[in-house]
């Protein structure tokens, strides 16, 4: 967790831990015999109870981002993007309603969206049996891949945007950005320095055990309103609550984004407080 949100290098823990061939043995056992995905999994489950919803989500948005690679990723494990002028590797991410990871597959940059959609739908399906909804953009139409998901019973449904040439909040989608935003608090995940693309997604996993461990831990009268409180009672409040700050926040920000007031990244700045 140390290294995943300091983001220095294993070499450089700090003299109160044990040696870092010690610490980075443990970080690539576990991650290699399921040991994180299993606590990754029964805290998500966990938060979910936490905020009135059953344990197995049904629907979950998909999305992609591509990060710049540092000089320990190897050629063989990373490309070149050229829409977004990235050359690295891209992580595409499955996340329930409340942004949660559902599933992670890292590529190269250079991989289309929908190719890599596969793999992330297929280990969703293995490991999510009740989800039969994914949201995702415009880039995942055409080819064969809303067949190709129908035969694992899974409907991709399109949210594209109305304006191409103007900021909007797209209904669903901005889950997922929310979670992207998320992700990158931790300083390991806003550059790629992983050799493997395995511990890459261990790191972004380690990011989202830290922040639901957080959400656990806070009493119900202080957690965030999107993930409601242990009171199911008061989860419709809250979440009234919660759309009526989003419609307002959208709103204002739309209209600052259209007139080139405010930088995208300011946005995703402010998912994070949402």
């Amino acid at each position: 967790m140390y290294v995943d949100r300091a983001g220095c290098a294993w070499r450089y823990l700090p003299a109160g831990f044990p040696p870092w061939r010690t610490v980075y043995g443990y970080f690539a056992a576990w991650r290699d015999d399921g040991t994180l995905a299993r606590l990754h999994d029964g805290l998500r489950a966990q938060v979910r109870a936490g905020a009135g919803r059953d344990a197995e989500p049904a629907a979950a948005v998909i999305d992609s981002q591509p990060v710049r690679a540092a000089d320990t990723v190897p050629r063989t494990t990373r490309g070149w993007d050229n829409a977004k002028k990235v050359n690295g590797r891209k992580r595409h991410i499955a996340v329930d309603a409340l942004g949660l990871v559902l599933a992670v597959v890292i590529t190269a940059a250079s991989v289309q969206d929908r190719d890599a959609a596969r793999p992330l739908l297929w280990n969703m399906h293995r490991a999510h049996r009740r989800v039969r909804l994914a949201w995702a953009d415009a880039v995942y139409t055409g080819g064969r891949l809303t067949s190709w998901a129908a035969a694992l019973k899974i409907t991709i449904e399109i949210i594209a945007k109305r304006q191409q040439h103007a900021f909007e909040v797209l209904p669903r989608r901005w889950v997922v950005e929310r979670t992207f935003a998320w992700i990158s608090k931790h300083r390991r995940t806003v550059r790629d320095y992983e050799t493997l693309p395995a511990s890459h997604e261990a790191m972004i996993l380690w990011a989202m055990t830290v922040l639901m461990a957080r959400r656990l831990a806070q009493p119900a009268h202080l957690s965030n309103a999107h993930l409601a409180c242990s009171n199911t009672n008061n989860a419709p409040q809250h979440r009234s609550l919660m759309r009526d700050t989003v419609k307002l926040i959208t709103a204002r920000f739309t209209e600052h984004v259209n007139n080139g007031k405010v930088l995208i990244s300011q946005y995703y700045a402010l998912c994070l407080k949402c």
